[in-house]
């Protein structure tokens, strides 16, 4: 499976943040926000990446990841002109995804807990498959309705009239249909190509499958500057408690095998002193005497 990361966007809830620095180039505490996202896809085995943003946001894109090789990744990038809509994403990597399947994450999207995302990768065979997370505020993302069964029967975009609590958070795995699907939708009254009607196509033919997400699972919208802000005291509190860091596309890749512990240790000569370097210095160490991966 391969991954599209959306970061696209004028992130105008957070003027005038956004105005020298994309939405998902904000520090989420003390990482860039696309570091979550990118974490999150790593940690369920994808290492082939293709980043879509603005032509004037690339350049910082490439200059924070590069190509993805000091993480065993290879990450692409692709420009999106104007923002028409999540599904014209693929439209734009049609030439990346080939044959393959698809995940598409939003680069605004931070989660922490549980393993849905890793369990649903390592599953997924065909068709589509979402997961749906309670929220007291249903209308201000896509909603999914449950059958008595506990199938997924609607799904509708921001309603005034919410049939269920569950919203659609932004990632999506998909079979190599969804190019097709994508390329027949006529763009929405906002001018879009809807993420919804692709999903509602895949429910059409009776092949969506819907993981509703456990309480375990933390998922947080730093959209405007309130909820940044929030989702920053959040992550800070967690690492400080646990002692852990949350999105940390170094760590993930090593425990996924794509970087040694060698190669964690050269990457970290080229860091300066500071936090970030510590902790990963501790993490290198702390593999090395379990001995994992230590080539």
């Amino acid at each position: 499976m391969k991954s599209i990361i959306l970061a696209g966007g004028s992130g105008s809830r957070l003027y005038p943040l956004t105005k020298v620095a994309s939405k998902q180039l904000q520090p989420v505490y003390d990482k860039p926000m696309i570091y979550y996202p990118l974490t999150v896809l790593i940690a369920s085995g994808i290492r082939e990446f293709c980043l879509i943003s603005t032509p004037h946001d690339l350049p910082r894109f490439k200059q924070l990841l590069g190509d993805g090789q000091r993480w065993g990744l290879s990450i692409e990038y692709r420009e999106q002109a104007k923002p028409e809509g999540i599904a014209q994403a693929f439209w734009i990597a049609e030439s990346f995804i080939g044959k393959d399947s698809v995940a598409l994450m939003l680069g605004d999207n931070i989660f922490f807990g549980g393993d849905a995302f890793p369990r649903a990768c390592a599953a997924f065979r065909s068709g589509a498959t979402l997961f749906a997370y309670r929220v007291n505020d249903p209308e201000r993302y896509g909603v999914v309705e449950f059958g008595v069964d506990g199938k997924a029967i609607s799904i509708e975009e921001k309603p005034t009239h919410p049939r269920s609590h569950y919203a659609i958070p932004g990632v999506y795995l998909y079979d190599n249909d969804v190019i097709a699907i994508a390329r027949s939708l006529k763009p929405s009254p906002r001018g879009e190509l809807e993420i919804t009607d692709v999903n509602n196509e895949y429910l059409r033919r009776g092949t969506l499958n819907v993981v509703r997400l456990s309480r375990g699972t933390a998922w947080l919208d730093a959209g405007t500057s309130t909820r940044l802000h929030e989702a920053s005291a959040y992550v800070h509190s967690i690492e400080k408690r646990q002692g852990i860091k949350l999105g940390c596309p170094e760590e993930a890749a090593l425990h996924r095998g794509f970087l040694t512990v060698g190669l964690l240790e050269d990457l970290l000569t080229t860091m300066p002193a500071c936090e970030y370097r510590d902790y990963l210095a501790d993490v290198a160490m702390d593999a090395r005497r379990h001995g994992q991966r230590g080539a």
